[in-house]
This record gives structure tokens, sequence and C-alpha cells, in this order.
């Protein structure tokens, strides 16, 4: 079984493109941190994975993603090699194909400011979506 499940952030906005047979085909890289930080520094060490969303997904991952937002992916991936322009050798790749896509960031999480949780937002009554709610209100 070839089936790859990754969840991370797009490094760029996703582009959109027609082949030849007329099917359209959307392109993105996701990078997904690993779980420990590179030696010696405190940067988190990242994997990036070429992701190709075909048809109705790929117009629906083009209308919904950009830069920076947090996406799941499941689908099979497929290993290609190529020779380097330069001849220092053989060059892999590895694309996903994606037969799911969640999008998993959300129009508030990109609005969202660093400040958000503050008294600001406490003061109209909301929070995270949410609103409070008097025990009277309860039917129960």
């Amino acid at each position: 079984m070839n089936k790859l499940t990754i969840i991370g952030n797009l490094t760029r906005d996703p582009e959109t493109r027609t082949v030849s047979t007329g099917n359209s085909v959307c392109s993105f890289t996701v990078a997904v941190n690993r779980r420990r930080a590179a030696q010696n520094t405190n940067q988190p060490e990242a994997d990036f994975f070429r992701v190709s969303a075909w048809d109705k997904l790929g117009e629906n991952c083009q209308r919904y993603l950009a830069k920076g937002r947090k996406v799941a992916v499941i689908g099979p991936v497929s290993v290609s090699s190529y020779e380097a322009k330069d001849g220092s050798g053989t060059r892999f790749t590895m694309e996903v194909r994606a037969d799911d896509v969640e999008f998993l960031s959300t129009k508030q999480d990109d609005q969202a400011s660093p400040t958000s949780g503050s008294s600001a937002s406490a003061g109209n009554g909301k929070e995270n979506g949410f609103s409070e709610v008097d025990d009277e209100d309860l039917p129960f």
C-alpha cells in the first residue's frame, strides 16, 4: 500500500496550470516540522513535500489555500530521478498526488493578532468564536 499522510504549512501560494489533456493541476509545497530541533540550534528541522492536486480538488486548493495555511494531505507518493543541469549527478524528487486535502487553518486563524485572547476580545463577549451563555438561558 502506498499512502502518505502529512500535516504542515504551505511554503508558497499554490500554482494551477492546465495540462495538454485539458485537466487542471494545482501544485504546492508543504513544510512538515520534525519533532526534534536540529542539534546546536533552536530551529526545528523540516521536510518539504511537493503536492499535486488534480481537477476539482485542485481548484478548491487554489481557491482556499495560501502561503502559511495549515493542511493535511493524504495520497500516494512517487519518487523520480533526473540528472542535475550542472552535471553534479543524479537528483531524486518526491511528489504526493493528493487524494484528500483537509484545510486546517481558518480565516479566523489568518486574521488573529498576537494579542488575541486579551481583554479586547473578552470585551465583546466572544472568545475563539464562542459567546458566553447565561445558565438561565439553558433549557435544562
